[in-house]
């Protein structure tokens, strides 16, 4: 079992909210390059369920997988968590493996339920401050 070095600081959730903001405004700014470039129909956040391109949503799930899974897995941050000053670590403070990143973000999907409310509740109710992506990952998120 590994253990959680105590010296991390793992006491970031104001900076997670705002690093939470930055980074929909990176992946918004993505969304609409990509949309023009590839002069696509990608949805907006006036989506209507009944109408939902699943092509259009489709390519915004593997832009999302790929912004993540390609900034903290290779810089354990991504452009937010740079902006504010913390990064995504594994248990003992070194940079998560693949699959680690890959749980943590995968189960955005429940911890982004009503604008990352989910996410917020179980972080401000966890002794560690983690949502439940870096639960089953075993990551923490911490002041660089």
């Amino acid at each position: 079992m590994l253990r959680v070095n105590p010296s991390l600081n793992v006491h970031v959730t104001g900076r997670r909210i705002v690093a939470t903001l930055i980074d929909g405004l990176v992946f918004s700014i993505l969304s609409a390059i990509i949309s023009n470039v590839f002069n696509l129909d990608l949805p907006t956040s006036d989506i209507d369920l009944t109408q939902l391109d699943v092509g259009g949503s489709g390519i915004l799930l593997v832009l999302a997988l790929a912004y993540y899974l390609l900034m903290e897995g290779f810089l354990g941050r991504t452009v937010g968590k740079m902006v504010t000053g913390i990064r995504v670590v594994n248990e003992d403070g070194g940079r998560p493996d693949f699959v680690s990143v890959l749980v943590r973000t995968l189960l955005r999907l429940i911890d982004g339920l009503i604008g990352y409310l989910v996410g917020l509740i179980i972080v401000v109710n966890s002794s560690r401050r983690r949502r439940l992506g870096d639960m089953a990952a075993k990551t923490l998120v911490v002041r660089n």
